[in-house]
């Protein structure tokens, strides 16, 4: 499924499960562009829990960009700061938001070492409104090189993600199937 606006960039891109191989592998189409990704290690789900390890299927918007360096990109974005973290703790009323460490919260570090936030797409997935226990953290970020399960999110190896980024228009839509 392929969708632009008058430029060219893409509006939206399609995640599908592979038939058959490993849960966590799938296919990022992105107009006539098709890259492997990764996905959950729980495979996708229509009913997401916290800490599940599945990638919730549907309709999720690209709502803004952390990117740790400036890239070529059209969709929002800021910068990542050392102390941008994210709540995950289902017993908080700031669950599934952006927050500044340091913190009590149960949350996610936005600055990793293991580099795979340099670029993060936040879905808008469980956002307005939260609820509690459905889901949190839910990017689209980079891969490992072999394409290693994530917790939930959608992800790309960090050549198919610098080829994806210049081609996104605002208002960008991941649809996960």
């Amino acid at each position: 499924m392929r969708r632009n606006n008058a430029s060219g960039r893409l509006m939206l891109v399609r995640v599908a499960r592979r038939i058959g191989g490993r849960s966590h592998e799938a296919r990022l189409h992105a107009g006539a562009v098709v890259m492997p990704c990764a996905i959950g290690r729980s495979g996708v789900t229509h009913a997401k829990r916290e800490g599940d390890g599945a990638t919730p299927s549907g309709r999720h918007a690209l709502l803004f960009f952390y990117l740790r360096r400036a890239k070529r990109l059209l969709a929002p974005w800021r910068p990542t700061r050392r102390d941008d973290i994210w709540c995950d703790d289902p017993h908080s009323f700031l669950y599934n938001r952006p927050l500044r460490a340091p913190t009590r919260l149960n949350h996610e570090e936005m600055w990793r070492k293991d580099r795979l936030y340099d670029v993060v797409g936040v879905m808008d997935y469980n956002i307005t409104p939260a609820r509690r226990g459905r889901g949190s953290a839910i990017f689209f970020h980079l891969a490992t090189d072999d394409l290693g399960p994530t917790a939930g999110c959608v992800a790309l190896r960090p050549q198919d993600m610098a080829r994806l980024l210049p081609r996104l228009a605002r208002g960008a839509t991941i649809i996960v199937s």
